[in-house]
């Protein structure tokens, strides 16, 4: 945020500064005045969280089964994510460019300390889900491990609800990936108001826009992925969701409020035409699995029945299961295809701020850290899980991430 918005977005800058004015005290000056956030940004904060509990629990929704808990518990979710988006920007473009009711500018205006207040909220509730853990957990997956470090980092809980909120759902998908859009608008409207409206902006927050978008058409889907099935709700999760999501993900952007490049029209297609079916395949490819195990295989993947194996598993309370793993369409290609069009998706949305300084970036660098972890990570758990049918399904599917690579 800092470097971004007074520093050219120059890490240079950046370092020049702690070589000058020491560490600490630079990370004092610069953190100090908006350390525990802002009146405005607490009543930003506020006023987001309760408009999204309201959507959440109130907007008509199927309700969808999550997957098998190891504990042999089903989450029940409402399916509603793809109309809370719409309502959430529409009301956020209605309150500020319509109605007037505040200035479209005013997440942009308010950023560092909405970040401050943010960090500061998501250490307390982690530590109040560690306690709701350890003295009462809404399931009977919970538990604590006896250091306090590492179930504070790691959770206590897997699915932590108050009052019927599941609290990890909602700092995932219904605070952080829903403010995500706000920001951008409200980004893409300070730059318009310092330098008009660019080409660059234009093209990196509607691919943005179409991601997230993808997400919450898909968000049931995502309810099955390795954050919630397996990841309790922890610092690692939570304060991700709520601090690092809002700060990082939309730095690129951020970045660009103040670089307004001016791509041409013909490269600006370039890379919307790039990146749109970059954000698409990475949603057939999810949706793919998706369709394969809700049909129990009985269904077309390009045009052909799907190849599948089948993986056995037995629960930590002894109960046999068993789950199908497709093995053609994108899932043939390698058994985490899905990532490659993520990080292309994610490049395509940071290029329009070319190759100035390396800190629009730092998303892309660090998804792509994290995809690759997540990769390995995710083959071993399913070597521990599956066992032998594990190893079936790789010699099916022999590729980890890219075909004919690794």
């Amino acid at each position: 945020w800092y470097t971004n918005t007074m520093l050219d977005g120059s890490f240079e800058k950046l370092g020049n500064l702690f070589l000058k004015k020491g560490l600490l005290i630079t990370i004092y000056e610069i953190w100090g005045p908006v350390f525990f956030g802002t009146p405005i940004a607490w009543t930003i904060i506020g006023t987001f969280a309760a408009i999204q509990v309201l959507f959440l629990q109130t907007l008509p929704a199927n309700i969808e089964e999550g997957p098998i808990t190891p504990n042999g518990n089903v989450p029940l979710y409402k399916a509603n994510g793809i109309q809370s988006f719409v309502l959430t920007v529409a009301l956020f473009c209605l309150g500020s460019f319509q109605w007037h009711w505040f200035s479209p500018t005013i997440i942009y205006d308010n950023f560092g300390g909405i970040l401050g207040a943010l960090n500061v909220f998501s250490l307390l509730f982690c530590l109040f889900l560690y306690l709701k853990g350890r003295f009462s957990p809404s399931s009977t997956d919970s538990g604590i491990s006896g250091n306090f470090i590492f179930d504070y980092y790691w959770g206590t809980e897997l699915y932590p609800k108050v009052l019927g909120l599941d609290l990890k759902r909602f700092t995932n998908c219904r605070f952080g990936m829903m403010s995500w859009p706000l920001i951008l608008i409200s980004f893409a409207a300070k730059q318009n108001e310092l330098y008009g409206i660019s080409d660059s902006m234009i093209v990196a927050v509607a691919l943005q826009l179409i991601y997230i978008a993808k997400f919450f058409v898909w968000e049931t889907g995502y309810l099955r992925s390795l954050d919630i099935m397996h990841d309790r709700a922890g610092y690692y999760i939570c304060w991700g969701c709520l601090v690092w999501v809002p700060g990082i993900y939309t730095s690129s952007t951020l970045y660009l409020v103040r670089h307004p490049n001016h791509l041409g029209l013909p490269l600006a297609i370039a890379i919307m035409t790039l990146g749109t079916p970059c954000i698409l395949i990475n949603y057939y490819a999810d949706r793919q699995r998706q369709l394969v195990r809700a049909t129990n295989g009985n269904c077309t993947i390009w045009g052909k029945k799907p190849n599948t194996t089948i993986a056995h598993y037995v629960t930590s309370t002894g109960e046999s299961k068993t789950n199908l793993q497709l093995t053609s369409g994108w899932w043939g290609l390698s058994r985490h295809f899905h990532y490659i069009p993520e990080i292309l998706g994610a490049f395509f949305w940071t290029v329009p701020a070319l190759f100035v300084n390396f800190s629009p970036y730092f998303y892309v660098t660090f998804l792509t850290c994290l995809l690759m972890e997540r990769a390995f990570r995710d083959d071993q758990r399913c070597a521990n899980k599956y066992g032998r049918d594990w190893d079936t399904y790789c010699e099916k599917v022999p590729y980890k991430i890219i075909p004919y690579v690794v």
